[in-house]
């Protein structure tokens, strides 16, 4: 069973505080399934689903958040046709897309921390891994801007995943007894948009990962704090 997107946030009964709200988006999400996650494709079809996938992730990179679908069927060698087939608009194919980095790449560390020890650990791994996400995908995640419901849906059972690793290190004595998911949720929210202040790709998301650890755990890490970057486009004085 996938770790990050097959735990229902109802389940967490410890964390029943969890908005009936959040649990709404991720039903939402469920209905919102890519026709590729309902039923078996052909291998020639699954084939042009990767390689839209694929050159979507290359074409924002590249071109930004506002490049048009055309320009990603041209890059995946399929005709627009191929495809509107497979995603209806961009919005699906964006979603698709940060799904398919998030099981790539957070998957295995969120499964990693449930198996791990350290519960507090693990719950920084899971979260360095999603910050490393948002830092090479930023205009994936820019062309979804202002879209709550749906993101909140696509990470649904990374929070489940993350309130048991919560509630596992405050049973450890780990991390603060007055943190809850909702807490989480936030930070790592915040996280998430910082990347506008960061260069794309780049690893200045450590640094603030670094504080918000040294916030939730009940004693700080002896280690300094990674080094500070600069805010692109931003000129900062000392004293201004």
């Amino acid at each position: 069973m996938n770790p990050v997107f097959h735990v229902p946030v109802c389940h967490i009964t410890t964390y029943s505080r969890v908005t009936t709200g959040l649990n709404a988006c991720v039903a939402t999400l469920t209905s919102m399934e890519q026709p590729s996650e309902r039923k078996p494709l052909r291998a020639d079809a699954a084939r042009n689903v990767d390689k839209i996938i694929t050159a979507a992730r290359q074409c924002f990179r590249e071109f930004g958040p506002d490049v048009p679908l055309q320009t990603i069927a041209a890059t995946a060698g399929v005709g627009p046709a191929t495809l509107f087939r497979n995603f209806s608009d961009k919005e699906q194919l964006v979603l698709a897309a940060l799904s398919r980095q998030l099981r790539q790449h957070v998957d295995p560390v969120a499964a990693a921390a449930a198996d791990g020890m350290d519960a507090a650990e693990g719950l920084i791994n899971v979260i360095d891994a999603v910050m490393r996400v948002a830092s090479e995908d930023a205009n994936l995640l820019d062309a979804v801007a202002g879209r709550r419901g749906l993101l909140m849906g696509i990470t649904g059972g990374l929070i489940g995943s993350m309130a048991t690793l919560l509630e596992r290190g405050q049973g450890q004595g780990s991390l603060r007894k007055d943190i809850t998911i909702e807490d989480m949720v936030r930070l790592v929210a915040m996280l998430i948009g910082a990347v506008d202040t960061m260069e794309p790709g780049s690893e200045a998301w450590k640094r603030p990962v670094a504080l918000i650890e040294d916030a939730i755990r009940t004693e700080r890490p002896s280690r300094p704090l990674p080094e500070q970057s600069g805010i692109p486009g931003v000129t900062l004085t000392e004293g201004a």
